[in-house]
């Protein structure tokens, strides 16, 4: 994961709540999570499309789920045991997408 976050420009990490997490201009785009609160789950965590959430855990609820807190959100949590790497590449950037897409817009708009 963080080798993913890092191939993307303008991409900070810093812990938060304990587990790394990854900004794209100052928002949160990924978080990773260990086994946060003895959830069970080693996964990370992006926002997606409006909908998406609901169709990827329909269509595979072992690899996804949907994460306290941010899952209100949209945000997907997706298991790394079930995902492999080019699967994982494409969620987080898909989610950097949305973050920086939505800062620019909100630029934009100002």
């Amino acid at each position: 994961m963080r080798r993913i976050c890092a191939s993307l420009p303008g991409v900070t990490e810093k812990l938060s709540h304990g587990e790394p997490t990854f900004f794209t201009a100052g928002k949160v785009f990924a978080m990773f999570s260990d086994n946060h609160h003895d959830d069970g789950h080693v996964a990370v965590m992006v926002p997606a499309p409006g909908g998406f959430q609901e169709a990827l855990i329909a269509a595979s609820p072992r690899k996804y789920y949907r994460p306290p807190y941010v899952g209100v959100r949209g945000w997907i949590g997706i298991e790394l045991r079930h995902v492999d790497d080019e699967e994982l590449a494409s969620h987080v950037t898909g989610g950097w997408k949305l973050i920086s897409a939505k800062k620019k817009s909100v630029k934009t708009n100002a």
